[in-house]
């Protein structure tokens, strides 16, 4: 049975948040500069799940650098380790809209992800000259690929459901590098 007066919190994460409280007299909050664990749920708003890593390792991200969705990184400002949340973003908080005849066509040496095979439908990553950015593959010649560039997930209300796993100052390397280092996070 849930503790009535801390919603949504497993028992657990409850304990480590009292003891957090009577050791430093404050409970940590998720905010700017803070080094933040999540597992996280994602689905497409009344459809299917389209990502998960309830069952991996959290994802590590350093909270207002940038590191996710200005929108899902709002949702969480404030929380606490344990708690439970679910956001939904609009397509404009997420990826943006889809947008009609986003394609383009591109030599196959551009593709950076490894495949055996390039099949219609498929999900690649491309070098270009902003980054490497994902796409979708719509059609595959000897030489060349055409690719809609737009999002995988543009155009989509999504809804993530959310577990902070845990939370910790940032150091003053991730700090100056823009992300989390470590498990879950970045790696030199």
């Amino acid at each position: 049975m849930r503790n009535s007066t801390i919603p949504h919190l497993h028992p657990v994460a409850a304990m480590a948040i009292i003891a957090a409280f009577f050791n430093q007299g404050t409970v940590m909050t998720i905010s700017k500069d803070k080094v933040v664990n999540i597992h996280y749920r994602l689905t497409e708003a009344g459809g299917p799940e389209l990502e998960s890593n309830s069952q991996g390792m959290p994802l590590a991200y350093l909270h207002g650098h940038g590191n996710i969705l200005p929108s899902l990184e709002k949702g969480l400002e404030g929380l606490e380790v344990g708690a439970e949340v679910q956001v939904a973003l609009t397509p404009e908080e997420a990826y943006g809209p889809y947008l009609e005849g986003h394609a383009q066509r591109i030599p196959i040496k551009h593709i950076t992800s490894h495949h055996k095979r390039l099949l219609p439908g498929g999900l690649v990553q491309v070098n270009t000259e902003k980054g490497v950015i994902n796409a979708r593959i719509i059609k595959v010649g000897k030489f060349n690929v055409d690719l809609d560039l737009n999002h995988p997930f543009a155009g989509k209300s999504l809804v993530f459901d959310i577990t902070v796993v845990s939370l910790r100052d940032a150091t003053e390397e991730e700090i100056a590098h823009g992300h989390a280092h470590g498990d879950g996070g970045h790696h030199h």
